[in-house]
């Protein structure tokens, strides 16, 4: 087992990482609420997953001692919705669950981010346990607070900060992971190799196979790894006011796809590649990217990328339409772009002052 302790000035808590770990989540919730005499516990659930972890996850707090509440959502960005936060606090309140009986959100970044925000808003706020399934969802959704939900006009637009007291990863559950999935949370674990660790970035092109053939220990140490860097960047700067901002490298360009493709053409891991790639390539024509590797930049992300199997071109919407979607992004300030750029690989900055034109030229690099 690995423990990474992410410690705020208002609260600390533990990211656990070990293969297994679901099968004790009934103990490691006790740690955090210990049980009151009729102890409650809501346990909100992918859909996909109410025949598998779900049962594994309930059996655990079951035996743990726990009434547990269980409720499903649907699978998919389409479902991270205000209707399906509603919908949601029915079991809730229909439970009388109190201020004290914890939310735990079973799933990926999508069941993360919804049921974090139902937490976040019931009764103003009540514990919150994040189990993420989805590599994407271990290495980055899951730890740092933010929940919340897409509207028709962007991706993540309605939302809070809500920190979770406790993240349980349960690694073996990669197992069951759709290999399409598992390449996504890569793209994430490829965006802190650039923001912070260039060693991790090398690793992860080197122990390519051996995650892709989900041998136990480098899943542990890929998680570990990437869970660590998230974790100091939201102690830095929990709120986003400077530093955070560079986990939403590629980010920017990412948000544009997707919500001007629906939400259905690419998966969000998907997006983040091209999105990273369009970026680069950006602080390359900007003369950004620094230390003598100005094109080596982008092209050794975009040959880990297509290792990956990850895209590296698409076909996209008309480039005055993902622009308009970009103008309609949560980070733009004072109707101007902040975009993550990177410098090498393991450093970025933030830019506000990117031409137009040159951001056209970026999005056009991606196509064909």
């Amino acid at each position: 087992m690995a423990t990474v302790k992410l410690s705020l000035p208002s609260r600390s808590y533990d990211i656990r990482i070990e293969p297994g770990a679901l099968t004790r989540l009934g103990a490691r919730v006790k740690e955090i609420c210990p049980n009151p005499p009729r102890p409650k516990v809501a346990l909100m659930a992918d859909a996909a997953l109410e025949g598998t972890h779900a049962v594994v996850a309930a059996k655990s707090l079951g035996d743990a001692g726990y009434d547990c509440v269980r409720a499903t959502m649907p699978s998919g960005e389409e479902h991270k919705t205000l209707d399906t936060v509603r919908k949601l606090y029915e079991p809730l309140l229909q439970a009388r669950l109190d201020r004290k009986a914890p939310v735990i959100a079973l799933g990926g970044g999508v069941t993360g981010d919804t049921v974090g925000f139902v937490a976040a808003t019931y009764l103003r706020g009540v514990p919150l346990v994040q189990c993420p399934t989805t590599l994407l969802a271990m290495v980055d959704a899951s730890v740092g607070g933010k929940v919340g939900v897409d509207v028709p006009q962007g991706k993540n637009l309605i939302g809070a900060f809500h920190q979770p007291q406790l993240v349980v990863i349960d690694t073996d559950t990669l197992k069951t992971l759709p290999v399409r999935e598992l390449r996504c949370g890569l793209a994430e674990c490829v965006k802190h190799g650039v923001i912070r660790d260039p060693s991790l970035f090398d690793w992860i092109g080197d122990k390519f196979s051996n995650i892709m053939a989900l041998d136990a220990d480098t899943l542990v140490e890929l998680v570990t790894r990437n869970v660590q860097i998230k974790a100091n960047v939201v102690m830095a700067d929990e709120r986003e006011t400077g530093e955070r901002a560079h986990l939403n490298f590629g980010h920017t360009f990412a948000h544009a796809i997707e919500s001007t493709t629906g939400y259905s053409a690419f998966h969000h891991g998907e997006a983040v590649s091209l999105g990273m790639l369009a970026a680069a390539r950006l602080a390359v024509s900007l003369g950004r990217a620094g230390g003598g590797c100005e094109v080596e930049v982008s092209q050794r992300l975009e040959a880990l990328l297509a290792k990956i199997g990850l895209p590296t071109r698409a076909e996209l919407p008309d480039t005055d339409t993902l622009m308009d979607a970009m103008l309609a992004d949560k980070k733009v300030s004072g109707g101007k772009l902040r975009l993550v750029l990177p410098l090498r690989i393991g450093a970025v900055e933030l830019v506000s002052d990117a031409p137009p034109e040159a951001v056209r030229a970026a999005w056009d690099s991606l196509r064909g």
